[in-house]
């Protein structure tokens, strides 16, 4: 028996190992590009001889870094807000409904997530063009929610799926409208699913940078897409000041996420 635990010690400590490597391969570009960031050389090199924070006055004195930003942040906003109201109503249909094509219905709304992303764009480009929503904030607004949505839906279903549908009942006997228990039983009752799908909701349109190329025009471009044509023309640190941004915030929201359902 004391073989037994011997041996199964030794199999946590290598999978922790295991587990240990590859995250540090995962993450070892990232850490090289926030060193990058902060090196003196005016070109991308590793290590860095000295170090600066003159790229990062740079990226927030340029107007055009700035706007880029701006309109990330923006857009982000306005996909989140649109993708958890839809997302759930989406999700009272999926969880609640009783007709018949609520599979098929589901299996539709989570397509964006196995589709190819540049088929997607590929398809939205070619759309939006015969419309005239190519290069507007409505088309990437559209563009963003169609990827971010499925994360949304996925989160608040989850949700109410263990969600006691008795506490509505007794909201309803007690004399409450439906929208009533909607908003004082329901949303309050699943509010970490919706917590959850702001955030990836977020963080999907924040990062999305494949569907952005393609809606970008030359006045209207997110931040990813900046930095995308930005190494396209020169390699300036400045890139990586931004990118580690991008990386810095979704961090950020990730352990805000994290923190929140451990306190809860």
């Amino acid at each position: 028996m004391l073989l037994d635990f011997d041996r199964l010690g030794a199999l946590r400590w290598m999978l922790l190992a295991v587990g240990g490597l590859v995250a540090l391969f995962l993450l070892l570009p990232i850490f090289f590009i926030v060193a990058l960031s902060f090196g003196d050389s005016q070109w991308l090199m590793f290590p860095p001889p000295g170090w600066t924070l003159e790229w990062y006055r740079q990226l927030f004195t340029d107007s055009g870094w700035i706007d880029s930003l701006l309109t990330s942040v923006k857009l982000a906003v306005i996909v989140m807000a649109l993708s958890v109201l839809l997302g759930f109503l989406a999700a009272q249909a999926l969880v609640r409904g009783k007709f018949r094509a609520r599979k098929t219905l589901q299996a539709f709304f989570l397509t964006p997530m196995v589709l190819p992303v540049v088929v997607l764009a590929v398809a939205l480009y070619a759309f939006f063009l015969k419309i005239g929503l190519n290069g507007t904030m409505t088309g990437f607004v559209i563009g963003h929610l169609i990827i971010a949505l499925p994360f949304s839906i996925i989160a608040i279903s989850n949700s109410l799926e263990s969600f006691d549908t008795s506490l509505e009942d007794a909201a309803l006997i007690c004399g409450a409208g439906p929208l009533e228990v909607k908003w004082r039983v329901t949303l309050p009752a699943i509010r970490l699913g919706l917590f959850a799908a702001a955030i990836f909701s977020f963080l999907a349109s924040w990062d999305e940078v494949v569907v952005s190329i393609f809606m970008a025009s030359p006045t209207l471009q997110t931040l990813p897409v900046r930095i995308w044509s930005t190494l396209r023309q020169d390699l300036t640190p400045v890139i990586a000041a931004a990118s580690s941004l991008l990386v810095g915030s979704t961090v950020v929201l990730m352990l805000a996420g994290a923190l929140v359902r451990r306190a809860r």
